[in-house]
């Protein structure tokens, strides 16, 4: 049975959702016993909060139900991306500051791509801890390119998590490759959030490609514990919330969420569209006769 949870709700909120479409108007006290749910009082509260139950015990119908979670995942998504633009923003200033020669200790630029993976594969060597990895694909397609070294870290040990967005897996060699590295130990993970290139080494360095609109350029390497926790925090909420390779294909609904994301510059056109597509998924019920590359570390 498909989960609601993707969509934000908690198991408790999905079964009593489920439970009130199946039995309109029920008794709150008969589900809490059928649902062998005690705390059922404040599931219902949090349900009407989310406005897909109404002060009858009428469960929202599925089609609108869905609608409203997407929406409310979509503002989430605008919420996490507006804090990880201003972490980058932090990162852009501090970035300048010493390119223009102010004394700043923390913040170091490395010019291009191939050295931020020398020195990341450098410092994982020494101590191959934990590595943490957002990547706009699963894999670049970068002359002379050799993950050998990467992989015999994971033999060692390295425990390693990656987050790439889903349309990457449209590619079979992308997929391919993430599967692959994901059987290996490197957990791979599909988000339908927007992404910036990330890599945080045993959380006590982070590296962030200078400039994403510049395909080859490097990368600044921050070492400040309260910005590096950050990041890190942020790649942790990201990884909750995306979907482990083991569990696609992606559901519709969630494809749909992916494809708005993507092909739109703002939240609100997203939202338009998706509300779009679910209005000809009503409609299809209704009738269904008619219906750059980044450094790779």
């Amino acid at each position: 049975m498909m989960s609601l949870e993707s969509l934000g709700l908690s198991p408790e909120q999905e079964r009593l959702y489920r439970y009130l479409l199946r039995h309109p108007r029920a008794d709150l006290e008969t589900a809490g016993v059928e649902l062998v749910m005690p705390g059922v009082r404040p599931v219902l509260a949090e349900l009407r909060a989310l406005g897909l139950v109404d002060g009858t015990l009428t469960a929202l119908a599925p089609a609108a139900a869905i609608d409203v979670l997407v929406r409310r995942r979509i503002e989430q998504t605008q919420r996490q991306l507006t804090e990880l633009t201003l972490v980058w923003d932090v990162l852009t200033e501090l970035t300048e500051e010493h390119r223009g020669g102010r004394p700043v200790q923390m913040v170091e630029h490395i010019p291009e791509g191939a050295a931020v993976t020398r020195r990341i594969r450098t410092m994982l060597s020494v101590d191959p801890g934990e590595f943490a990895h957002l990547k706009v694909r699963a894999r670049e397609a970068s002359a002379g390119y050799d993950d050998t070294p990467f992989r015999r870290l994971l033999a060692r040990g390295l425990r390693s998590r990656t987050l790439i967005p889903g349309h990457t897996l449209g590619d079979p060699r992308q997929e391919a490759h993430a599967r692959s590295l994901h059987a290996l130990g490197d957990l791979h993970r599909v988000t339908i959030e927007p992404v910036r290139h990330l890599a945080i080494v045993n959380r006590s360095v982070a590296f962030v490609q200078a400039d994403p609109a510049q395909a080859r350029t490097g990368g600044a390497a921050d070492c400040q514990q309260g910005l590096v926790i950050m990041l890190a925090d942020v790649f942790d909420g990201m990884w909750a919330r995306a979907r482990d390779l083991d569990d696609l294909p992606l559901s519709p609904i969630e494809q749909q969420v992916l494809h708005a994301l993507t092909r739109h510059d703002n939240d609100e056109a997203a939202a338009r569209s998706i509300s779009v597509s679910v209005r000809k998924f009503r409609a299809h019920v209704a009738d269904p006769g008619g219906r750059g590359a980044a450094p790779e570390f």
